[in-house]
């Protein structure tokens, strides 16, 4: 087994290969503008750092969002691309079980909320009995919207970093996840491979339009 993870619904640009007993190179930069110009060389850097080559990779694990439109597609399209060059099977995985898993790598056993930035000042959230079982439906929402309903567990990553005023209890100990890190991403795939567990279609959750509109009155010019 040898699995290729990469997400890029978060501002993290993150790329890790995995064995199938454990992580062999991983890359992790936070750039939320340069996701299309930084995953490609993340690829290449861990396949050298690894010793492999694409063509050996025997599966593709992907951060499916949700995460704004830009940055989610990126790191899709290049999982698919890889899928279709090399014969691989893409495995999507939600981005939030990704942090989840990471927290609990972190010492957070659950109950507990993963919440991320959704820009608009709200928050990609959803709810998880323990690090590997989600509970919820990944949704989006104004933090103020759902404190009442995560109240009484810690909340992590970076959306409840940045409303910390609004949820009560965000833990920030040595290790607690901010973004997704496909390390964990693939250390939960291989983990769901082994028990044959199901995927996620390698399709983007949204969860909402993007912003970039058609004009709803643009000037229609008919010829004379």
């Amino acid at each position: 087994m040898l699995l290729l993870a990469l997400d890029t619904a978060t501002p993290a640009v993150t790329v890790a290969l995995h064995d199938g007993a454990g992580v062999v190179a991983e890359s992790h930069q936070v750039d939320a503008r340069r996701h299309g110009e930084l995953l490609l060389p993340a690829v290449d850097r861990v396949l050298r750092e690894a010793g492999a080559k694409i063509d050996g990779v025997t599966g593709i694990v992907v951060g499916v969002g949700p995460g704004p439109y830009t940055g989610l597609r990126v790191g899709l399209a290049t999982a698919a691309a890889f899928g279709a060059a090399t014969g691989a099977p893409v495995h999507g995985l939600c981005t939030l079980d990704g942090i989840a898993y990471a927290a609990g790598q972190a010492g957070l056993d659950g109950p507990f909320t993963v919440a991320t930035d959704a820009r608009r000042k709200e928050v990609y959230w959803a709810r998880y009995a323990d690090p590997r079982t989600r509970v919820s439906e990944p949704a989006v929402d104004r933090p103020a919207d759902i404190a009442e309903r995560v109240a009484g567990a810690p909340v992590v990553g970076a959306g409840a970093l940045l409303y910390r005023e609004v949820f009560a209890d965000v833990p920030d100990g040595d290790g607690m996840p901010k973004y997704v890190d496909a390390a964990a991403l693939a250390a939960l795939a291989a983990e769901k491979l082994a028990a044959g567990a199901e995927f996620l279609p390698e399709r983007p959750l949204y969860l909402r339009r993007p912003d970039a509109q058609v004009p709803a009155n643009y000037k229609v010019v008919t010829p004379k």
